[in-house]
């Protein structure tokens, strides 16, 4: 990740396999409230881009949810990054920061006014995770991009 928040990254689309092209999109977030507007409008954009209108509601939720829960515990650890990546039938949301430590999820019943972040995310998401990155760590959500 570089200084240079809310500028583009980088943009990529790979040949793919069986699954067809990968595309990636990945920027650098400042560690402010207007990140979240930004990941949500980039994200709102890219989908449409990527002809990937039908996940934008899903993914824009999940992007919201990443993005605040890493400004809320991490925005003085260093940058936070967005990656999105599709390709054929799936839409990777990830988020990056640099906390190298992640929260347990909680049960609702352990949940004040807030901490439903992670069943929030279990609930929409295919399949979701937090992986380490050299500079922190990673939280990432899968939707299934094929359309019913």
């Amino acid at each position: 990740m570089t200084a240079d928040h809310g500028r583009f990254h980088g943009y990529n689309v790979r040949p793919g396999g069986r699954e067809g092209n990968e595309r990636s999109l990945r920027l650098a977030l400042p560690r402010d409230v207007p990140a979240v507007r930004l990941a949500r409008r980039v994200t709102r954009d890219t989908l449409t881009a990527w002809q990937l209108g039908h996940l934008e509601d899903t993914a824009v939720l999940l992007v919201s949810e990443l993005v605040t829960n890493a400004l809320r515990h991490a925005s003085d650890t260093g940058a936070i990054g967005l990656e999105l990546t599709s390709a054929g039938t799936w839409l990777r949301v990830e988020v990056q920061d640099g906390d190298p430590h992640w929260r347990l999820p909680a049960s609702p019943a352990e949940c004040g006014e807030s901490g439903f972040g992670f069943v929030l995310v279990d609930s929409l998401a295919g399949r979701w995770g937090v992986r380490r990155i050299s500079a922190g760590k990673a939280v990432w959500a899968e939707l299934d991009a094929s359309r019913a």
